[in-house]
């Protein structure tokens, strides 16, 4: 499990974190904080993991040592030694639902809030300085040395509409304004030389530049909704009833409802009313069946792990990584078929877990006989 978790753990922070540490913009204990956020996220994924390779190694050294047939020669059967273990696997199961439907989707929300905070902060205290701050949309900028809003040996590059009337200019001296009622900033340049690209040609800069407001980093994530991924089971649950509400009832409305509305009017043209709710759906499906993981692991890997007979560990961790991608492969499947209803994408998420189960209890079975 610390193996498993250490590595998922890694990828993640070093795709989402990490670059906010080594530019400055994140404190230690910020670092820390999202790295706290991230692990339930990644426990959905590393406690199926972690069973299925526990399993295949416990049980691959079991039979490598014979200690499979001393038990049988003192009279004891295969399932009176393993039922300890589905026993736990079982456990596991009701662990990774808490996970899958409660836990994983809260720690991620609150990294996504911790980030657009870090980009929004950004713009409200000192700005780093020797490193180009790329969160401003139509700006690159930067910055020598900063001292609060009083900035020094300033780059900026200003592209508001594409290339043309796009702005480079550098300046000893700048400052920085922010309108935190209206969400935008701008940048000032005092003494500037620089270049101005238009559609007739080129204007050359000397002087004050005062660049147009442009919005906060984040401004607009903070009040979007949480995306169907991202919710917990409740959360789908209530958001399946409302569309499921708006389909029956075809009711007037605006924003986001509206979106519904008309994308529920399109589906009714073809056919398919079923479109709207399907991807609500599939996340709900994935959560449950992502808690079955672990029992289906645990039943197969206890026959796989027998009939390897090694003691080998990387054995053991090279087919638990086989087995894992038929795994997800099926659920990377379901969730790219969510908006094809006419697939039951929601039930394919349910294949691995079956032929997992399945397979198992019947290895399981021609194990204990001795077959």
């Amino acid at each position: 499990m610390v193996v498993f978790t250490f590595v998922l753990l890694l990828g993640n922070t070093l795709r989402e974190v990490l670059p906010l540490l080594m530019n400055g913009q994140a404190a230690f204990n910020t670092f820390a904080q999202a790295i706290g956020l991230l692990i339930p996220y990644v426990w959905v994924f590393a406690l199926p993991m972690a069973m299925l390779t526990a399993t295949l190694l416990v049980f691959g050294r079991f039979s490598a040592d014979q200690e499979l047939t001393a038990a049988r020669a003192g009279g004891v059967s295969l399932i009176s030694l393993v039922w300890p273990i589905l026993v736990l696997s079982v456990l596991l199961c009701g662990a990774s639902a808490l996970v899958n439907m409660e836990l994983a989707p809260r720690a991620r929300n609150a990294l996504k809030r911790l980030l657009v905070k870090l980009g929004t902060e950004i713009t409200t205290a000192q700005l780093p300085e020797g490193t180009f701050i790329k969160d401003f949309p139509g700006a690159v900028i930067y910055i020598g040395r900063s001292r609060g809003r009083e900035l020094e040996d300033v780059t900026i590059y200003l592209a508001p509409k594409g290339t043309n009337g796009s702005r480079t200019a550098t300046a000893p001296r700048g400052s920085w304004e922010v309108d935190t009622s209206a969400g935008t900033a701008s940048v000032h340049l005092f003494g500037a030389r620089g270049v101005e690209t238009r559609d007739d040609g080129h204007i050359v800069i000397n002087g004050d530049i005062h660049s147009d407001p442009f919005p906060l980093p984040g401004t607009k994530k903070l009040g979007e909704q949480v995306r169907v991924s991202d919710m917990r089971f409740s959360e789908l649950r209530d958001e399946l009833k409302k569309l499921e509400t708006l389909m029956s009832q075809r009711l007037p409305l605006t924003n986001r409802a509206g979106q519904v509305e008309s994308a529920v009017q399109k589906r009714t043209k073809s056919g398919r009313l079923y479109d709207v709710t399907s991807p609500v759906r599939v996340h709900m499906h994935r959560q449950i069946s992502f808690s079955f993981a672990c029992f289906g692991f645990a039943l197969i890997g206890i026959p796989l792990g027998i009939r390897m007979h090694r003691r080998e560990t990387n054995v053991g961790f090279a087919v638990a990584m086989v087995l894992v991608l038929i795994y997800y492969g099926f659920v990377v499947l379901g969730l790219s078929l969510s908006k094809r209803p006419e697939f039951a994408p929601h039930l394919i998420l349910w294949v691995p877990n079956l032929l997992f189960q399945g397979v198992g209890a019947f290895l399981l079975w021609r194990a204990n006989r001795g077959i």
